[in-house]
């Protein structure tokens, strides 16, 4: 049995002056390959568990790269929560504020194509803010703040989507939008947790259907998923 890998950064060596070791391309294509490659590899093993050697072996780059480009361990973390962050912002922007859905199709369509992710990489993959709120024990203090500000974004979003359906009445007229979208993000991080566990979709849908027959008002027309959904 081998030993346990590293923490994800090890110690950083002195600075040098000079220019850095060569690795491919210019420095943002660097960056942004060792950014996109940390995220790709803590949404599926998480912070403690992934190593600095393992990031740069799948990346290609030296060592030294990664030290010219990020000061710190603590660092290239919060760098990785930002980048995740924008990413998934751009996503939500998309099916959120989509004019040509109803504002709950609006939310079925970003469930679905989360869902459509996660069975891409069967499942192996969560969410990058949820793995460290798991992690965030062992985790520099610094991320808490980080995390806990992307997720009120998220309900921000959500929350606002939630409000054009009260208004169009297919919603309780008395639902607190608010208090709607911080249950959503609760309930769905637990969910993307237990299809990563049971690597399946079951987890995802029995969240999806009860959270939207718990926001339907008294005369709003059900919607249907197509079989098997």
């Amino acid at each position: 049995m081998s030993a346990a890998p590293a923490r994800l950064v090890a110690p950083q060596p002195p600075r040098r002056r000079g220019r850095p070791p060569r690795a491919p391309g210019d420095g943002d294509d660097v960056r942004g390959l060792l950014i996109r490659t940390g995220i790709a590899l803590l949404t599926e093993k998480g912070y403690v568990a992934t190593g600095l050697d393992e990031i740069l072996r799948i990346a290609g780059v030296p060592k030294g790269s990664f030290y010219h480009y990020f000061d710190s361990k603590e660092s290239f973390g919060l760098r990785l929560i930002d980048g995740y962050a924008a990413y998934f912002d751009r996503r939500l922007e998309r099916f959120l504020n989509d004019d040509a859905r109803a504002p709950l199709d609006r939310l079925r369509a970003m469930i679905d194509d989360a869902c459509a992710g996660m069975a891409r990489h069967a499942y192996r993959r969560g969410c990058l803010v949820g793995n460290l709120g798991q992690e965030m024990g062992a985790l520099p203090e610094s991320f808490r703040q980080r995390l806990q500000d992307v997720l009120l974004g998220w309900q921000d979003r959500t929350a606002r989507c939630l409000r054009v359906a009260r208004d169009a009445g297919d919603i309780a007229p008395g639902s607190s939008c608010a208090d709607l979208a911080a249950f959503f993000w609760i309930g769905w991080e637990g969910a993307v947790l237990r299809a990563k566990l049971e690597r399946g979709p079951m987890p995802l849908r029995l969240f999806e259907k009860v959270f939207l027959a718990g926001l339907r008002a008294p005369d709003a027309r059900p919607h249907h998923h197509a079989p098997g959904e």
